[in-house]
């Protein structure tokens, strides 16, 4: 077994003084007991202020803070980027809506870009010039992602797509988009998909905003029709998009499984406002939100300890957005059932303007982005427990041949 480390190590201790008197200089630091106001914020307002902060962090220099020097980011390691991370969720800023460009299409650029690409998007990206979204799931394809059917011929020196996307964050606020597409239906499913990076402004994009439940428009459903995508926009070789998609998906998961949002001192202060820390039974599934809140803080440190130590984080890694999932799922249970009868409210008639109601609607985004839970259990049992794969009859056959819904 390794030994966890709970401590910064001197370097760490100094690099997170450094990034706190940073954030003195240039954010407001959260009041105690605040942090999850956000879940209101109107989407206009919320777009505004993350491209502030996300151009103050770049001006600052702690934008992809573990980009290489020379596409601008810090240069600095995972373990760095952790801390600042911890530091900056103590202040009143966010840079929500840049999550797919600096997450995920960023590391996806290096790691398989050009170097035209390279010097084209970075930068602009992570300035918080353009937003990013991300065209990946369809009616027939979200947890078989593979299934993807939206169609790209080459004409010439362009792709023409045709076909459509669902759940799309942000997609009616983003100048860019990275799309798969469909290039060759003679092989089997995983081998005939193309990665482009789309201009959102393209001729024949309709982007149509989807309402959930909690009364936002946070995902869209997007049609493309006859869009013209230049060749020189490819990421990666022709057909051979499942690698690029791999480093996008790894780097989306480990966003999501980051947590964050609702604390337990939040719950705490719920359970006194509504009388359930007096209840036996409220106080015994607050013991329990608080045994996976620490479980969770564990298992972090885990993730900490072979980052700080420079190794790359084992099975810990894979099991934080399934565990934060489910902790997600059984808090906002939680909170509803505290407020009782009052959990039937909405809005200014609701506790606290209706926050725990909009947490409670949210919490499948979670479950379901990324990867469902269902998804991140068959990942744990193969890739990380060693058992048998699922029985997969479809993945040698070509994709026009398998039966489509």
């Amino acid at each position: 077994l390794t030994s966890m480390d709970f401590d910064d190590t001197p370097a760490e201790a100094a690099f997170r003084a450094q990034a706190r008197a940073w954030l003195d200089a240039h954010a407001t630091r959260r009041e105690e007991g605040a942090g999850f106001g956000g879940y209101l914020s109107r989407a206009e307002d919320h777009v505004e202020a993350c491209k502030r902060w996300q151009r103050t962090l770049y001006d600052g220099g702690w934008a992809g803070i573990t980009w290489p020097k020379e596409y601008g980011g810090r240069g600095a390691t995972p373990i760095e980027a952790a801390i600042f991370n911890q530091e900056q969720a103590n202040y009143d800023v966010d840079a929500g809506v840049f999550m797919v460009a600096v997450g995920m299409v960023g590391p996806t650029l290096i790691a398989h870009g050009t170097d035209a690409q390279k010097e084209r998007f970075l930068d602009p990206l992570l300035r918080g010039d353009e937003i990013w979204c991300q065209l990946f799931s369809e009616p027939g394809a979200g947890s078989d992602l593979a299934n993807l059917g939206t169609k790209a011929v080459l004409d010439g020196d362009e792709f023409v797509v045709n076909g459509q996307k669902v759940w799309t964050s942000g997609a009616q606020h983003s100048d860019w988009g990275i799309l798969l597409v469909r290039s060759d239906p003679d092989v089997p499913k995983h081998k005939g998909i193309t990665y482009l990076l789309v201009d959102m402004r393209s001729p024949g994009i309709d982007v149509r905003p989807l309402r959930q439940i909690n009364g936002v428009a946070h995902f869209n459903e997007v049609f493309l029709s006859d869009v013209r995508v230049p060749k020189e926009n490819m990421l990666g070789e022709l057909h051979q998009g499942w690698g690029p998609i791999l480093t996008t998906l790894a780097n989306e998961r480990s966003a999501i499984g980051g947590g964050g949002g609702i604390k337990f001192d939040h719950l705490a202060a719920l359970a006194r406002t509504t009388g359930g820390a007096d209840d036996p039974l409220t106080r015994q599934a607050l013991a329990k939100a608080y045994t996976r809140y620490e479980l969770i803080r564990y298992v972090g440190y885990r993730v900490q300890t072979a980052l700080s130590q420079g190794r790359p984080p084992g099975p810990e890694s894979s099991t934080l957005k399934l565990a934060s999932s489910q902790h997600l799922a059984e808090t906002a249970d939680l909170v509803l059932a505290m407020e009782g009868a009052g959990g039937t409210l909405d809005g200014e008639d609701a506790l606290q303007g209706g926050v725990w109601q909009t947490y409670f609607l949210g919490q499948w985004a979670s479950r379901i982005g990324g990867g469902t839970d269902q998804i991140q259990r068959n990942v744990l049992g193969e890739r990380v427990l060693g058992l048998p794969p699922e029985p997969r009859l479809d993945k040698a056959l070509p994709f026009r041949d398998l039966p489509k819904s």
